[in-house]
């Protein structure tokens, strides 16, 4: 959006109209023409439209439109981090509260929107539904970006949505883990101390083979761009894959489990 409003700005600015001037012609208020051009306020079509007739029909701003989506769905804190997993070549994550969102079954995630608090309506619920499964197609979308999991053994013992919906999770996870683009290491809670004891951490590769790591907790996210933090997040990454289970010990742990159910 803020990209858009320099955009638009530099068109107005180039057509030698002032914010006052440029109001009166694309018939909306100067306020409004401001926060479209300083990225606060999401332009409608007919801004942009009567925008287009005013500054030379160029199809810039008619093109870019469709990018502004809000991403319903997705929590604002999460919104950069997911732009930056869409076009990863290295994607690593270590969950110990709840099973990954690319990981999850439909039946797991509703599990969880409907006991979020403060409550979410139907609406609010499909709509992170409907981004959680868009997310998840990058997996099979993106063959030669590299997927690894280290996932507490106790995520899956927790049997969050009950025996059924158990199973089907660790079906989707084991399916899952036959894709040659993902690996799935379970930390096993006899494992007495390891190396991600301070919390969940997902580390990633950019086509520019930049490096960032991204750490959440209840009610926010930290990216993490720092080459020094990032360094120590990891290392203890590498610590904890030596520290889980073998890709093949893991998947064994999962079927036991699953005939334990």
């Amino acid at each position: 959006m803020r990209t858009f409003g320099a955009v638009h700005q530099a068109l107005r600015e180039h057509a030698g109209m002032s914010r006052e001037e440029y109001a009166d012609l694309v018939r909306f208020s100067k306020h409004t023409v401001a926060s479209v051009e300083l990225g606060r306020r999401m332009p409608d079509t007919a801004f942009v439209e009567r925008a287009e007739e005013l500054l030379g029909n160029t199809g810039a701003l008619r093109k870019a439109l469709p990018t502004l989506a809000r991403q319903p769905g997705l929590a604002a804190w999460f919104r950069r981090w997911a732009r930056l997993e869409a076009t990863a070549v290295t994607l690593y994550t270590y969950e110990c509260r709840l099973i990954p969102g690319l990981l999850q079954t439909e039946a797991y995630a509703r599990t969880l929107f409907t006991n979020q608090l403060p409550p979410l309506d139907d609406e609010q619920i499909e709509a992170q539904w409907v981004a959680r499964a868009t997310r998840q197609h990058l997996l099979r979308e993106r063959p030669n970006t590299a997927f690894g999991f280290i996932l507490e053994e106790h995520l899956f013992r927790r049997r969050t949505g009950g025996v059924q919906v158990t199973r089907q999770l660790i079906d989707h996870v084991l399916r899952i883990a036959e894709l040659r683009n993902v690996e799935i290491q379970v930390m096993p809670t006899e494992q007495e101390t390891h190396a991600g004891l301070d919390g969940p951490v997902q580390l990633l590769e950019t086509p520019e083979n930049r490096w960032f790591a991204y750490c959440e907790g209840q009610r926010g996210g930290l990216l993490v761009s720092d080459a020094k933090d990032f360094s120590a997040l990891q290392a203890r990454y590498a610590r904890m894959r030596s520290q889980a289970l073998t890709l093949t010990d893991s998947l064994s742990l999962l079927q036991r489990i699953r005939g334990e159910l």
